[in-house]
């Protein structure tokens, strides 16, 4: 079997990917005020645009404002006075967040619970990489800039796909092959791309 051949075959095996589907149209967020609460009416039309159940989005909406709310069938209320702005910079750091893939920037991804991690899958290029538990946990972990040559000692919290061990530090998902979660270890930043990490044990 000749090259043209074997590509052949290689492609056909690829399904079909639609560029129009594979870029986000998501609707601008709509604020209603209404007394101490704001509503967000339209929460269920992005999330269908973002490809995520609305009461996810919902709940990392929450996350973000930094208040407490109540999902009502099609739409959203929240505690608190909020702007149309704000609702686009949770929905924004939303997406980065739960649905861009770090790699190719494409939102052609899924979210799978992989040995008890959250993973975000990109179904265009194959990356995949941890999602973060909660804002909080970002936030305290913010502190040391990690580097690509410096060490750090992390604590492992979490297992990769293939059996690496997660980390967190200053933003990062570090992930490090060798550790178990639980471990607390010194290692090696070896590179970095974006918000991950990938370090050896030293």
């Amino acid at each position: 079997m000749d090259y043209t051949e074997t590509l052949d075959r290689a492609l056909e095996a690829v399904p079909e990917r639609n560029e129009a589907e594979s870029r986000l149209q998501i609707p601008a967020p709509e604020g209603e005020t209404d007394g101490a609460f704001t509503r967000l009416t339209n929460i269920a039309q992005i999330a269908d645009a973002v490809g995520r159940p609305v009461d996810h989005l919902h709940r990392n909406v929450q996350r973000e404002l930094g208040t407490n709310g109540q999902l009502e069938e099609s739409h959203a209320r929240y505690n608190g006075s909020f702007t149309v702005a704000d609702f686009e910079d949770a929905i924004d750091q939303y997406v980065a967040e739960y649905v861009v893939c770090s790699e190719c920037g494409l939102p052609d991804t899924r979210l799978v619970n992989e040995d008890g991690v959250d993973m975000l899958r990109c179904e265009a290029c194959g990356a995949f990489r941890p999602v973060s538990k909660t804002r909080a946990q970002t936030t305290q972990a913010a502190g040391p800039q990690v580097e690509a040559g410096r060490s750090y000692e992390v604590t492992i919290t979490g297992t990769g796909r293939k059996g690496d061990g997660v980390a967190s530090l200053g933003g990062f998902t570090i992930f490090v092959p060798g550790a178990a979660e639980g471990d607390t270890v010194q290692i090696q930043i070896e590179r970095t791309s974006g918000k991950l990490a990938f370090a050896k044990l030293v």
